[in-house]
């Protein structure tokens, strides 16, 4: 079996967040989704789970506190895409969808990103790499 990747991430409101993927493009595995959690279909082996506040305690040690990714920065999410073009449409996307800009594009030739923060506040950073570079 391939190894698959499922992140667990708190939202303040579920049905808000779910919208928001949805206007990205993703979609949602029906199996893994309720009133208090949502499974994010990112690829083939990579999941978000969407998981409301008393659904995420669960699986936190009592002495923890789930943070608050508008105010801390846990972990940074980076997705890598096909082209520049796929980077600045799933970006521009994001910002539609009431996404903010986390910082400015960076393009170094051989490799172009973009981020965003959702409407939680974790922060995405989308980017292209050349396969060409990555062979030298």
């Amino acid at each position: 079996m391939t190894t698959q990747i499922f992140i667990n991430m708190h939202v303040k409101d579920l049905a808000k967040s779910k919208a928001f993927f949805e206007d990205l493009g993703y979609t949602f595995k029906r199996q893994f989704t309720d009133e208090n959690a949502a499974c994010l279909v990112i690829s083939d082996t990579i999941y978000a789970m969407l998981l409301t506040t008393g659904h995420m305690e669960r699986f936190v040690p009592k002495e923890k506190t789930i943070s608050d990714a508008t105010r801390t920065t846990e972990t940074l999410l980076a997705l890598s895409v096909e082209s520049k073009e796929a980077v600045n449409v799933l970006f521009e996307k994001a910002i539609a969808a009431g996404a903010t800009e986390c910082r400015p594009t960076e393009d170094h030739g051989f490799m172009y990103g973009r981020s965003f923060n959702d409407l939680d506040g974790h922060i995405w950073e989308v980017f292209w790499m050349d396969p060409t570079a990555l062979q030298k």
